[in-house]
């Protein structure tokens, strides 16, 4: 019998493939709200009451729904409408289908490409330091969802270091290259990734992203001087969230650089031309950008973030 209008179509089984909250996840799970690992914050299908008759129209909105997703998160899928004749051969891929698309969302969407950047804040120290800089920036999501959604859906936060003004001395230096050792580091729902190379990795959390995270701050990555006299000097850049990945609605990342060692380069009356201040750092940049994903793919809107804020910003 081929799915066409009139034709009866078992309710039970529908609203499975619609509404699942466990395996086989049905489309609501990993599209809607969803939790944990599934969630795009898209319209709900609905379902039909025990015994109902389904149209040919109504089993077709799953399928659209279902291209939609498939098209944000480049998920190859072979079930796109009901047509005479199909009636096996689209059960079965129907299955598949739904569970290859809840795979790729639970994955983070790591397939996506309807994704653009958006600045985040950016945050300056005030002034030289020789011991400790600490910069916090948080963004905010209108709640859980949307926050869980963007990252499902392939979004991630670009941490980007860096020096303000240029260069004049070896801890001027050292800050230079460990900056620009980070590259930018982007935080995604399951792992994090460094652009940048160079310098002693002293640690990388690089399997660690928004679903392994919460209340305590967690570090991302540690990069120490290897330049000679300053193997003590080092960058390091955390994440934290406001509650558990089930609740949150705000990640704070903090960058850290620290400066043990000391500086006797300088001798007066500085004849050599070495600068007056040796001993002092550069002023730390911290940026943000946040990579949010678009409706250009087949999500219903973008899915962003709402506000930015600087929490602390100290040099000394």
């Amino acid at each position: 019998m081929a799915y066409t209008a009139g034709n009866t179509i078992l309710d039970d089984e529908y609203n499975a493939f619609v509404g699942n909250s466990s395996s086989p996840y049905g489309f609501n799970h990993f599209a809607g709200t969803g939790s944990g690992v599934y969630g795009l914050n898209q319209s709900s299908i609905a379902t039909v009451s025990a015994g109902g008759s389904i149209t040919a129209s109504q089993w077709n909105s799953l399928f659209t729904a279902m291209d939609n997703i498939s098209n944000h998160t480049n998920q190859a899928i072979t079930a796109s409408s009901v047509s005479g004749g199909d009636t096996i051969a689209i059960r079965a891929a129907l299955i598949s289908d739904l569970a290859a698309l809840a795979a790729a969302v639970a994955a983070g969407s790591t397939s996506a490409t309807a994704l653009t950047d958006r600045a985040a804040g950016t945050s300056t120290n005030a002034g030289t330091w020789n011991s400790t800089s600490t910069i916090e920036r948080s963004i905010t999501f209108a709640n859980n969802a949307t926050m869980r959604a963007f990252f499902n859906a392939g979004g991630s936060i670009k941490i980007d270091p860096a020096i303000s003004g240029s260069t004049d001395g070896n801890k001027d230096t050292v800050f230079s290259e460990l900056t620009a050792a980070v590259g930018v580091l982007e935080f995604k729902a399951h792992a994090t990734t460094r652009s940048g190379s160079g310098e002693t990795q002293t640690s990388f959390a690089s399997g660690t992203g928004f679903h392994d995270i919460s209340t305590s701050y967690v570090s991302l990555l540690k990069l120490t001087s290897n330049n000679a006299g300053y193997t003590s000097d080092y960058l390091e850049i955390f994440a934290k969230l406001n509650a558990a990945p089930a609740t949150a609605t705000v990640i704070t990342i903090k960058q850290v650089g620290s400066d043990p060692a000391a500086d006797t380069t300088y001798t007066s009356p500085n004849t050599s031309g070495v600068p007056a201040n040796p001993n002092e750092c550069p002023a730390l940049v911290l940026a943000l950008t946040a990579k949010e994903p678009t409706a250009a793919a087949g999500l219903a809107s973008a899915i962003q973030y709402s506000s930015t804020v600087q929490v602390s910003n100290s040099a000394s």
